[in-house]
């Protein structure tokens, strides 16, 4: 069967996620770990708005979650490591004939990370695969969707140093990690950027998410973040993806057109120039779900979103906490495809 990954602007059916538990992603303290739980829940509750909510919950978790998000979302019991609903779960694709399926890659805590852990996370995907009625789809490849960004129309974006990571698939070669993606997204244009944000390749960084650098908008059409400081490592970054992506074409033929959207005024934290990005954003059924930081270009960046996605209502929810923990808005939830999409 072939398999085609929408768009994630296509209409969606809902949006998966998973309840922080344990580990580094809650904290060492009762405050932190609330800290957590209620970003997570605010996250849930902005989609809520616009589509329905599921997410995963440990048993001893079920009775906070429950008081934190709204009646809307659905709680669904399970074990779980983590909860980067993006990289665990599965990521949905149409059949030919409109049917549901959901690629379930290998999943190795980023690459078999030192600090993380993943069996139980490492069957979130066929759990929500099972639950949704979809077809699994196995991959043989180590991936994470926060990894991956697609156009709908055959093309996807990659990074070199996350699906040929010698952590994720250290035999693997540009030639197979195309073969794959055009087997389970049908990707026949893979656009592979040669980094990710500087931040991301620290102790708790995924080695280059594409999630937090780019994303399309629109056939055609790709977003970036752009660092405009020159005391941030990542000017050179943006300078470097910008000026490759302008001289790209897509799976159409078509040469892209690249929209900037800012990266925030805050260049450091306590550790060091922060990865803050606000092309971390989730498109939902008729609106947007953006980060904010409390950052004087936070307006900006709204208004850049309500630009290049007109007609959505665009909503901001203050994502520090999660990126104190490693990720963003679009790394905690992961939309499920109308299958009339």
């Amino acid at each position: 069967m072939s398999w085609r990954m929408p768009a994630e602007w296509a209409p969606q059916d809902r949006v998966w996620m998973a309840f922080p538990s344990q580990g580094y992603t809650l904290g060492d303290t009762e405050e932190e770990a609330d800290a957590a739980r209620r970003t997570w829940a605010a996250v849930a509750n902005a989609v809520a708005r616009f589509e329905p909510v599921h997410m995963l919950v440990t048993a001893d978790d079920l009775p906070i979650a429950r008081e934190l998000v709204d009646a809307a979302v659905e709680l669904h019991e399970a074990e779980l490591d983590d909860a980067w609903m993006r990289d665990i779960g599965p990521t949905f694709v149409l059949g030919a004939d409109g049917e549901l399926g959901a690629v379930d890659w290998v999943f190795n805590g980023w690459g078999a990370q030192s600090w993380a852990s993943w069996d139980k996370d490492a069957l979130v995907a066929a759990r929500i695969g099972a639950l949704t009625g979809a077809v699994i789809v196995p991959s043989p490849i180590v991936n994470e969707g926060g990894g991956i960004h697609v156009d709908g129309e055959g093309t996807v974006l990659l990074t070199e140093t996350v699906q040929l990571d010698p952590g994720r698939n250290p035999d693997a070669t540009k030639a197979d990690i195309e073969a794959e993606m055009a087997r389970c997204l049908g990707a026949t244009k893979c656009l592979w950027l040669p980094r990710g944000l500087t931040r991301d390749y620290d102790e708790f960084g995924t080695r280059g998410h594409i999630d937090i650098v780019a994303t399309f908008t629109e056939p055609g059409v790709v977003l970036v973040h752009d660092q405009e400081h020159p005391d941030h490592p990542d000017q050179a970054v943006s300078a470097e993806v910008i000026a490759l992506l302008e001289q790209a074409t897509d799976a159409a033929g078509r040469r892209l057109r690249v929209e900037r959207i800012p990266a925030p005024a805050t260049l450091f934290d306590d550790d060091g120039p922060v990865d803050y990005s606000y092309v971390n954003h989730l498109v939902v059924n008729g609106g947007v779900i953006a980060c904010t930081f409390a950052d004087e270009h936070d307006q900006r960046a709204l208004e850049v979103l309500r630009r290049v996605y007109p007609g959505r209502e665009v909503v901001g929810v203050d994502a520090r906490e999660l990126f104190a923990r490693g990720g963003g808005i679009h790394c905690i939830t992961q939309q499920q495809p109308s299958v009339a999409g």
